[in-house]
């Protein structure tokens, strides 16, 4: 697959504003300026920026705990991010949603989930109803390789292969379930074997290069807007902090040496050095792209810390519960 400069130059941008934004928020985390706990989705950019520069803004995807990246990729905006983050009012969320519950509906981003594999069943209803509705939108799920010991996963994904629903699954293998390594939780090396049990076809990614994530993604992408279903892509990832935050709060469950191997495939910088030596950018370029956007992470702190707590009065407004009407309380059962 041939790609424009615009395009490639395009998925760059993705992957830095993912960065420096992640980055960010460890830090204000770390000094007690963020509220809750915090999953960065530092390493894994390639993932989000390939997948979404494939998508248009009319199609959704569901995300993760770990799921800043995933918006930041679809379009999310900084001020409004850092905001929710912040639980301030100027939040997306109205600062209701916080770290884990992000999500954006102009963008087409379904939200962040702290439940494990509860996303993949959202992007299946989704692709249900861009099925029906015949509106040539597609749903991606993004989840992680522990994701797929859930039930809701295999039922969301034999549902998807059943009616053949525009779905992309896309599994961000980085070999870890929170401070657990995979082969100590599934007796398969490869995550993308289950999708044969489904009936639908599955390929294995270099999750470090966004490149043959996007070449990917495209196939997967096209497949499910011609009617023939579902796909999943297995990228193999890594993330370069812990489970949470940025201290492993004493858990010493990876070596120093698995780690560093794993960063000196940063996704960002060796794109960076591919796009060089091919002539398409220059090192002036990049560094230019990095100047204007930690710009933007910093006009985007301080719009969070000068917004508003949301008010008091506000904290039943937007959510849904199974409380009686007043006229059942008390009936007989």
């Amino acid at each position: 697959m041939e790609l424009s400069k615009d395009a490639l130059m395009d998925m760059h941008r993705r992957m830095v504003r993912i960065r420096l934004f992640e980055e960010a928020a460890g830090k204000l985390a770390e000094s007690a300026r963020l509220p809750g706990f915090l999953h960065l989705y530092v390493g894994q950019e390639a993932v989000a920026a390939g997948v979404c520069a494939t998508l248009s803004d009319d199609d959704q995807i569901t995300s993760t705990h770990r799921g800043h990246g995933h918006l930041v990729a679809k379009g999310g905006q900084f001020n409004q991010m850092m905001a929710e983050l912040m639980g301030k009012a100027t939040g997306y969320c109205k600062g209701k949603g916080g770290s884990m519950h992000i999500s954006n509906l102009d963008v087409g981003m379904l939200g962040a989930n702290g439940i494990v594999g509860a996303g993949t069943p959202i992007a299946v209803g989704a692709g249900f109803a861009n099925k029906y509705k015949k509106n040539g939108n597609i749903s991606a799920a993004f989840f992680g390789d522990g994701s797929t010991n859930i039930g809701a996963f295999h039922e969301a994904a034999n549902m998807a292969c059943a009616l053949r629903l525009p779905v992309l699954f896309i599994c961000e293998n980085n070999e870890y379930g929170e401070f657990t390594p995979r082969d100590k939780t599934m007796a398969i090396t490869d995550i993308v074997d289950r999708a044969a049990g489904y009936g639908m076809p599955g390929v294995i990614v270099d999750g470090m290069d966004v490149v043959a994530v996007h070449e990917a993604a495209v196939e997967a992408a096209a497949r499910a807007r011609r009617g023939d279903g579902p796909s999943m892509i297995e990228a193999k990832t890594y993330r370069f902090y812990n489970h949470h935050g940025v201290q492993n709060l004493g858990l010493k469950y990876r070596t120093d040496t698995e780690v560093e191997q794993w960063k000196e495939r940063d996704p960002i910088f060796t794109f960076e050095d591919r796009l060089i030596e091919a002539g398409t950018a220059t090192r002036s370029d990049f560094d230019d792209i990095w100047a204007e956007l930690r710009a933007d992470i910093d006009t985007a702190i301080q719009f969070a810390e000068d917004s508003p707590l949301p008010d008091p009065d506000q904290i039943l407004v937007d959510v849904y519960s199974a409380t009686p009407s007043p006229d059942l309380t008390g009936a007989a059962s």
